[in-house]
């Protein structure tokens, strides 16, 4: 990464000064080699760790004092052979953690242990890493083995592992731009650059005199699919108006994201296509999720005879590039940006973004796609942070009449007209996102038709995406419900219930085994699995085609919602053929990611402190319009929908 140039001779003397009080610190039998800015973080290197692992505090008090994350990892030239340390290893962790991989990095003089259960690699309080740290030198890092396989998780672990080396002179980069000395912004300015009055193409650009973040970079959902060119011919609303916004790709600080779906990262490797060398910050699972997207966009794009945006290197930057952070962890993100992610309940992973500008100067929210509200799978979305200034809320379902059923209605209903189609010998195709909106349906298919005692029997196929995202799901059982958590720590996934029957390579097992539960990735039916079986089952009145998440507006699934009754969709050889609609069209409401509108109203109610000014984005324009009038009013407060290109002066 190009660092930034600032021409502040002070710096490198601020940065000393914080190494020397880092070093004056430690304990003298440490053996302190150095300490460099890596990232947001901050590394030090000593040739004797277990003077500082014999006293848990001395870490802490450094880290509370220079208000930094510390991170401890021993000089290089005392660290163990590898294949020693991993004896020693094998000998600390119980066999009963069913350790897989184990891969040693020594450019950051850590070891990756991936475990089915890493509790028991970690040990009580932490005993069995420090132990491992104590006495093979390596830092040991603990890696959740998915319960399910997942292609993608092990091929982001392996990237990063052969990707060791960049990453490290990355990471030092990024951290010298960082750690700069923090100098009082003037002003502070928001541009809507996509996603506002609409849904899709979701991006905001923060800039101060001195920095300038990207929250979320999307594509919209039609031409997502279809394969549109990079310069925007034939469609102005497909990618957000970077070219519109005064400054080079190469200036921006970082790019920030909410969540992992595409209206919010898929023009991300666009980016580092056209020269974007910086930091991506996302949530581990979000990095891992949108590693699965991105490349499935490409592959849906060429199947469908079109040009993708990018291609599979691009992505692989794009996640070379990117720095995980969890909840609740305060990161620099920027000389004077610091970032905090908060749980936002819309799928795994999803987060609210908190952004203090300067020293107290303002603070932002940013909520992406966030559920206020009852979901099976995930805790609802945070309403308390330290401060608020400025709030940036979707409105996907702002409108006054968007108020969805309770789910203890919307569940039974969904149940019922499975069993009645199933008994009039038919088949149920439910298209879904892969994320998210399968995950929570099949948690209450596993619930009311897949318990014990259950006599029903009715099979449930899952067919593309469906299965690499519950996996990573698996891998990341610390972001759902608690009792869904538990259920994967021991072993008793619900998502690998012997209900669930994976379609693995030709369909026609499940046009010949009968009546059926289809679930398919393709949630609006723009491609996709969900399409496929369509052509097949489209025909015959016995089958069912059930909605249950949002359909844009120009999308096949909102145009069978509207009761289009012929449509006509490629063949194998890409030609258009005309499919009569025969088959049964349902919307059963209620299992949607996103707040309808009392739960948006009841997120600003319960919103603390209230923030001074409310802007809406993501949904169509009435209802942004409509939210922004009623929030303002509500929570008397500035209420706006600003339009795609409007600029804001925030401070």
């Amino acid at each position: 990464m190009e660092e930034k140039k600032n021409g502040n001779g002070n710096e490198k003397k601020h940065n000393d000064e914080i190494f020397k009080k880092i070093e004056s610190m430690l304990p003298a039998e440490a053996n302190f080699v150095k300490a460099e800015f890596e990232g947001p973080d901050i590394v030090v290197y000593v040739k004797n760790p277990k003077r500082i692992y014999d006293d848990d505090f001395v870490i802490r008090n450094i880290a509370s004092s220079i208000k930094k994350k510390l991170i401890l990892r021993s000089d290089g030239s005392v660290l163990m052979q590898p294949e020693k340390a991993l004896e020693i290893i094998k000998q600390l962790i119980p066999v009963e953690a069913t350790i897989g991989n184990v891969r040693f990095m020594p450019e950051f003089s850590e070891v990756y242990i991936e475990a089915l259960k890493p509790g028991l690699v970690i040990g009580k309080g932490g005993s069995t890493l420090k132990a491992i740290a104590i006495q093979t030198n390596w830092t040991p890092k603990a890696l959740r083995t998915p319960t399910m396989h997942s292609d993608t998780i092990a091929g982001v672990r392996q990237l990063m592992f052969n990707e060791a080396d960049f990453r490290k002179k990355f990471l030092l980069g990024v951290g010298k731009n960082i750690n700069r000395t923090i100098m009082k912004s003037e002003w502070l300015k928001a541009t809507a650059l996509g996603g506002f009055r609409e849904v899709g193409r979701s991006s905001l650009l923060l800039e101060t005199p001195s920095s300038k973040v990207i929250i979320d970079c999307g594509l919209s959902p039609e031409p997502s699919a279809k394969g549109m060119d990079a310069n925007n011919n034939g469609d102005n609303k497909a990618f957000p108006y970077l070219d519109s916004a005064n400054f080079s790709i190469n200036e921006l600080d970082a790019v920030i994201l909410t969540h992992a779906h595409m209206d919010h990262i898929g023009f991300v490797p666009y980016l580092f296509k056209f020269g974007y060398s910086g930091p991506v910050y996302c949530t581990p699972a979000t990095r891992d999720l949108a590693a699965l997207l991105l490349n499935d966009y490409i592959k849906l794009v060429q199947r469908s005879g079109g040009t993708p945006l990018y291609d599979e290197k691009d992505v692989r930057k794009m996640l070379t590039h990117t720095i995980t952070r969890d909840f609740n962890e305060v990161t620099n993100i920027t000389d004077e940006l610091k970032l905090t992610y908060h749980n936002a309940g819309h799928v795994l992973g999803s987060a609210t973004v908190h952004l203090h500008v300067g020293e107290g100067m303002y603070n932002i929210v940013h909520t992406g796609d966030m559920k206020y509200g009852f979901t099976r799978l995930l805790d609802s979305a945070v309403v308390k942070y330290p401060r608020i200034d400025a709030l940036f809320t979707e409105s996907t379902y702002g409108g006054p009449g968007d108020m969805t059923p309770n789910r203890k209605d919307s569940e039974p209903e969904l149940v019922n007209q499975i069993k009645r189609t199933i008994a009039n010998g038919g088949k149920v195709l439910m298209p879904l996102f892969a994320l998210g909106r399968s995950q929570e349906i099949m948690l209450v298919l596993e619930s009311l038709l897949g318990g014990e005692g259950n006599h029903e029997n009715i099979p449930v196929y899952l067919d593309g995406m469906i299965l690499d995202a519950t996996a990573i799901h698996t891998a990341y059982p610390e972001y759902l419900k608690e009792g869904i958590r538990n259920r994967i720590l021991n072993n008793r996934s619900p998502f690998e219930n012997p209900m669930f029957e994976v379609v693995k390579g030709e369909r026609e097992q499940v046009f010949d085994k009968g009546p059926a539960v289809i679930l398919a990735s393709g949630g609006m039916m723009n491609g996709g699995a969900s399409v496929e079986y369509f052509k097949r089952l489209c025909d015959s009145e016995k089958n069912q085609l059930i909605f249950v998440g949002y359909n844009s507006t120009n999308s096949l699934g909102r145009r069978l919602q509207n009761g289009m009754s012929e449509v006509a969709l490629p063949d194998e050889d890409g030609h258009l053929t005309p499919h009569k609609v025969k088959i049964g069209v349902k919307t059963i409401e209620g299992f949607s990611g996103h707040s309808d509108r009392r739960q948006l109203l009841a997120f600003l109610e319960n919103l603390r402190p209230r923030p001074k000014a409310i802007y809406t984005m993501h949904g169509e324009e009435s209802k942004c319009e409509d939210l922004a009038r009623t929030a303002g009013r509500m929570l008397h407060a500035d209420g706006r929908a600003p339009m795609n290109l409007d600029s804001i002066r925030l401070k």
